[in-house]
């Protein structure tokens, strides 16, 4: 009885705090729209100059291929100088320079060279456009091949497949991995700040002086906001799925439990967070540093993990949104993998205990 009036006054509180319902419903719709259709990985439409010292139907062959690209907006200027000054001012992010004899000895077999000059100053688009460039260049050839009823002369031959995301979209990438973004944001700033109010407008206070255990007070605070993450969970997955059109390959239950733990986490972080201090202010900047940060750079949601330094590498496993970033992935892209799912879950699970279990030994009912 004691715990369902607890529950009961968290939710009338949740009802009557709009900044509660904002951080668990209004926050997870603009970050879904934000990095959903603002925020892209991709290269698509990059200015590109081309040069042409001698027109000829081969030039104009290969530079049609350019237009019709996706990945490609060209603009043809008339010699190096003008394509370098672009380069320099910003205006295109590479330069294709067809050179005089390019007709001439594509045609008599001895190889025509494409110039290419890329801007660097963005190395992960200067990379993406190499690689586009790249594979034009290759299909290129191979329609001037089958144009002379040749075969295209290859030493190594690759039969590339692209799997999880064959259409290379960044959306299918980044809006799984935001959810644990949402959720740890849902888990551990709301329980921290909720907490952390209570002190300041003294109702704390009366919780203590009533015949309720610690135990309960705990309980009476997670549930309510377990409820109300999960609900922020289905949400983001809803609009993952039907707004940005991002497969969910993988069991919807597995992603419910798995999703349930990796709260059980977040919360218990905001519960820690709690003890330390009991204003908001303190509160709020600590669970920013401490969890949103790590959750964002260091569990793989935009950077990868890999490519980071050993030691930061090592850093990463004590952020519980690194394991939660790789289920979401796998569920969403690959499927029911559970080499995956068990060893991530596992963790999860053991960081849940850690954190709930340290702040249930750190809280005590008394008011020093």
């Amino acid at each position: 009885m004691r715990l369902r009036a607890l529950m009961r006054k968290e939710g009338l509180q949740i009802l009557r705090d709009p900044s509660a319902i904002a951080i668990a419903f209004v926050l997870p719709v603009l970050l879904l729209l934000l990095f959903g259709y603002g925020v892209s990985l991709d290269a698509r439409h990059v200015p590109l100059a081309v040069v042409v010292e001698r027109a000829s139907p081969l030039t104009e062959s290969f530079v049609s291929g350019l237009r019709g690209s996706a990945q490609f907006a060209p603009r043809e200027l008339a010699d190096m100088r003008a394509a370098r000054q672009a380069l320099a001012a910003g205006q295109v992010r590479a330069i294709v320079h067809l050179r005089g004899d390019f007709a001439r000895r594509a045609l008599d077999g001895r190889g025509a060279d494409v110039g290419v000059w890329v801007d660097g100053v963005d190395a992960n688009t200067a990379r993406i456009v190499q690689g586009y460039l790249r594979g034009m260049w290759h299909d290129w050839l191979q329609q001037l091949a089958q144009a002379r009823a040749t075969k295209l002369r290859e030493p190594v031959r690759v039969d590339d497949r692209v799997w999880f995301n064959p259409a290379l979209r960044s959306r299918d990438f980044l809006v799984p991995g935001l959810v644990a973004v949402i959720m740890t944001l849902i888990g551990a700033l709301l329980t921290a700040l909720v907490v952390a109010r209570e002190w300041e407008r003294g109702t704390m206070e009366a919780l203590m002086a009533t015949p309720v255990s610690m135990d309960e007070i705990l309980l009476g605070k997670l549930l309510p906001y377990f409820m109300l993450g999960m609900g922020g969970m289905l949400l983001s997955v809803a609009m993952a799925r039907w707004m940005f059109l991002v497969p969910l390959r993988g069991s919807l239950w597995l992603l419910v439990a798995c999703s349930a733990l990796f709260l059980l986490a977040a919360l218990g972080m905001g519960l820690l967070i709690s003890t330390l201090a009991k204003s908001q202010f303190v509160v709020a900047q600590v669970a920013v540093i401490a969890t949103f940060l790590p959750a964002f750079i260091l569990s793989g949601f935009i950077f990868d993990i890999g490519s980071m330094p050993q030691a930061v590498r090592v850093l990463s496993h004590v952020v519980a949104a690194r394991y939660f970033v790789s289920i979401l992935h796998t569920l969403f892209l690959a499927g029911d993998i559970p080499g995956v799912l068990l060893g991530n879950s596992a963790a999860l699970a053991l960081m849940a205990l850690v954190f709930v279990g340290v702040a249930r030994l750190r809280t005590r009912k008394g008011l020093d």
